[in-house]
């Protein structure tokens, strides 16, 4: 495939400067280019200031309607095939174009640290994006990188992950779903599982340092939606949990996240773990998504939601506010905005969280990190009693002052565990104290908290007793 061809010529022309202040940003994944896409021409229409590619921008794995790992010779006539499209053509010199890849351009369904051809993928994918033979990401394991774009003050800054190149071996269940042929992906806690791997979590770190107004961080697959059976960061949990601890340890302000991968469209928002609400804007597929109705699926964080049609995203930012407004868009191939979230940007700002008045000690978590648990799990929990209230015999404990908080973790203290040194205990023996806790989630209204029925997995901990 030739590199430097007049697509290359003419987006080399049109490269935006460090100051160029984007207002309109598209996003999308999921393109086979051997299937008609309209959407294409939607979106070189829609006047981008900025495009994100979030992965299978090719379907390179496709033989005869079938899934089989391709060879680098494939990946690469697949990216020629896309080149050759009048309507991408359209699109590609529109904006300046970005991105990032999933498995079907990487070229293995579900792939990850194993695949063999990753090496000659990536320079095909670097080849397709148009990087210089000397740029540093011609050496660089992966293709991560990010991009910072306007003026000081308003920066928008672009970070792309690769969730393929050094992501662990996925664990897969051994039985289908009833109903179904499909084999559920189950959470890899193994310590030594990753998504990212140590030199991108580092460069992560470092992104996330730097001043930017609007972090849009780009992952081929989704970060918040964790009920559905397929790829997700929650296979890897451990590693979830780090992006958020990343994002909250460096006060990064801005933060929203895009995603692709799934064949169809919504927006999640977590509101817990995080400082401030999280959200995770999916997209996908330009011309792969379903084309008839079907039910949503499961989704406890879901804000909106495109169960089927083709669509792509935009993040659009009305700078001339003083708080500047963002909407958060999936539109259809006609253009037409299908589910949309508005805020001012000021939403997005970081709260340092206070530190605790008593130290965690390792194999303790905190009430904001047990409510990312699931029901079920075994947990040591402790945090400062910040309200409650007796109901019947049980005495109940909450982490925030307002019980119907979506960061609120509650201890049920019942009468069984009211024996012993808390025989004659009332709300007011543990008011404003730190309590460690052992015990197992379980939820009551769709609120998370641990049932206590023993005297002995519940204390009261003070610096004393550090």
């Amino acid at each position: 495939m030739a590199r430097f061809s007049l697509i290359a010529m003419m987006i080399f022309v049109i490269a935006p400067t460090a100051d160029a202040q984007p207002s309109r940003i598209i996003f999308g994944s999921c393109a086979d280019q051997n299937k008609k896409c309209p959407i294409w021409e939607t979106m070189a229409n829609a006047k981008p200031d900025l495009s994100i590619m979030l992965g299978d921008t090719i379907y390179a794995d496709i033989e005869e309607g079938r899934l089989k790992p391709a060879s680098p010779e494939k990946i690469a006539k697949c990216y020629k095939e896309l080149n050759e499209l009048e309507s991408f053509k359209k699109f590609r010199v529109a904006a300046p174009m970005i991105g990032t890849w999933d498995d079907h351009d990487y070229g293995h369904n579900d792939a990850g640290v194993e695949w063999e051809n990753k090496d000659i993928a990536q320079k095909h994918f670097l080849d397709f994006f148009n990087i210089a033979d000397d740029s540093p990401r011609r050496k660089q394991k992966g293709v991560y990188h990010a991009e910072m774009y306007g003026p000081e003050g308003k920066q928008v800054q672009v970070i792309l992950l690769d969730t393929r190149y050094f992501r662990s071996p996925l664990k897969k269940a051994e039985r289908t779903l009833p109903g179904t042929r499909i084999k559920p992906y189950l959470p890899n806690t193994e310590a030594d599982s990753t998504m990212l791997g140590e030199e991108q979590w580092k460069w992560l770190e470092v992104q996330l340092r730097k001043p930017a107004a609007l972090r849009i961080i780009g992952s081929s697959i989704q970060v918040i939606s964790d009920e559905h059976a397929f790829e997700k960061w929650g296979n890897i949990p451990n590693d979830r949990e780090r992006l958020y601890k990343l994002v909250q340890d460096t006060n990064a302000n801005g933060v929203v996240i895009i995603s692709g991968d799934r064949h169809q469209g919504e927006i999640s928002v977590d509101t817990k773990s995080i400082s401030y609400p999280l959200y995770d804007v999916t997209s996908s597929g330009l011309n792969q998504a379903s084309q008839t109705w079907r039910v949503l699926e499961p989704n406890k964080n879901r804000a909106a939601g495109l169960a089927y049609g083709n669509h792509f995203g935009m993040i659009a930012i009305d700078w001339t506010k003083p708080d500047p407004v963002v909407s958060l868009q999936l539109r259809h191939e006609d253009g037409e905005i299908a589910i949309q979230q508005r805020f001012n940007l000021s939403l997005l700002t970081a709260k340092a969280k206070a530190p605790p008045k008593v130290a965690i000690p390792a194999g303790v978590i905190s009430a904001s990190d047990a409510l990312r648990k699931n029901v079920g799990d075994e947990v040591t929990v402790q945090f400062e009693v910040q309200a409650g209230r007796v109901v019947g015999t049980r005495i109940l404990l909450n982490s925030e002052k307002d019980f119907r908080s979506e960061k609120n973790f509650t201890v049920v203290v019942n009468d069984k565990a009211r024996t012993g040194k808390f025989e004659k205990a009332t709300f007011e023996t543990f008011q404003s104290k730190t309590i460690r806790v052992k015990g197992k989630i379980s939820t009551f209204q769709n609120a998370m908290q641990i049932q206590i029925a023993e005297e002995k997995s519940i204390e009261i901990v003070d610096m004393k007793d550090e």
